[in-house]
């Protein structure tokens, strides 16, 4: 990263729970910002924001608002991405769009730094890069090094993903039905069809005409994308369950070449972005209140399908709002500026 050049960010969408994360992101790992710009909605305006220890005020989101900005992270959901991150790109910024709104556009890249950064030089084709989505991001980190070294036939995965997936309303929504079973009260829910607490939910977003939920097609068509194989097989079930912080998943992997779990993990003792946590006997295997605020993707329970020829066992577990959108968003950041502007 050069130390000469300075670049101008906004960050729109920045007084969402993803929005503070990337003031939070850029800040730690010290991103070299001349002018940060905030934007956010017309109620938001004038709502002061800190990024190390300066009080910023939040500006109105338009279509004007990114003249002379170098890189625009958007964290402002579908709509508002399809609606201002064409101007964005148009003004002349390079946008790193978290929302579902482009991943699937095959002249848009679909970037995990780990494992596709290569593809962030498609940026050019129309000024903007996607954000996977959350429970793909961990879990490709996790099989990169498997898949180079014997390839990924089969996955079969089951994600178990905390409310703070769906926002801020839903982690209010978690705590106060917590709070009314202890007080004794009636437990009342409005984000999600039924009550999270002390409950799973095998539905995240809606179903789908085939029977799986858009989620679940989103882990199939991005994981597909970012292997850059549309040969893998692809099956999953998502789970929200009530945990404020934190995606977990077991991932079943059929691979073409067999590989024992003892070469996995020497594999992902050295993995880019991994923590290995795997002494089972010891009682340590990643749990969500260990990755909290931690930038790594936690990985253990590894262990051999004995059910199946080439099959490996993997539990990952990673904090949605930073590795699953804001960190990933700024690493990408972080490539572009270094190699591409």
């Amino acid at each position: 990263m050069s130390e000469q050049r300075r670049y101008n960010v906004a960050v729109a969408g920045a007084t969402g729970a993803v929005g503070g994360a990337m003031l939070d992101v850029l800040a730690r790992r010290d991103f070299p910002v001349a002018e940060l710009r905030l934007l956010a909605s017309e109620r938001s305006v004038g709502k002061k924001l800190v990024f190390k220890g300066e009080e910023i005020a939040v500006q109105q989101l338009t279509r004007d608002s990114f003249a002379g900005i170098d890189v625009a992270l958007f964290s402002a959901g579908a709509s508002r991405s399809l609606e201002f991150a064409p101007a964005a790109a148009a003004a002349g910024a390079v946008v790193v769009d978290n929302s579902s709104a482009f991943r699937m556009d095959p002249e848009i890249p679909l970037v995990v730094p780990e494992v596709n950064s290569h593809a962030i030089a498609q940026y050019t084709k129309r000024g903007i890069i996607a954000n996977p989505n959350c429970s793909t991001i961990q879990m490709v980190v996790a099989l990169k090094p498997i898949h180079d070294r014997v390839g990924i036939k089969r996955l079969v995965i089951s994600t178990y993903q905390a409310v703070s997936g769906t926002g801020a309303k839903a982690i209010m929504e978690l705590r106060q039905q917590v709070e009314d079973y202890v007080a004794g009260r009636p437990m009342q829910h409005a984000v999600y069809p039924h009550q999270i607490a002390f409950n799973c939910l095998p539905q995240i977003d809606v179903f789908l005409e085939n029977g799986y939920t858009k989620e679940e097609m989103k882990m199939v068509n991005e994981t597909r994308k970012i292997f850059e194989d549309q040969t893998i097989g692809v099956t999953a079930t998502t789970v929200r369950v009530p945990v404020f912080y934190g995606h977990s998943e077991a991932v079943n992997i059929e691979t073409r070449k067999k590989i024992t779990a003892a070469e996995v993990r020497a594999l992902l003792a050295n993995a880019p972005g991994v923590e290995l946590v795997d002494e089972p006997a010891k009682g340590r295997y990643p749990m969500v209140i260990d990755c909290e605020g931690r930038f790594e993707t936690m990985v253990g329970r590894i262990r051999e399908d004995e059910s199946i020829a080439n099959g490996i066992n993997l539990w990952v577990v990673s904090d949605n709002i930073l590795k699953g959108a804001a960190l990933n968003a700024v690493q990408i950041a972080e490539v572009l500026i270094r190699e591409y502007l």
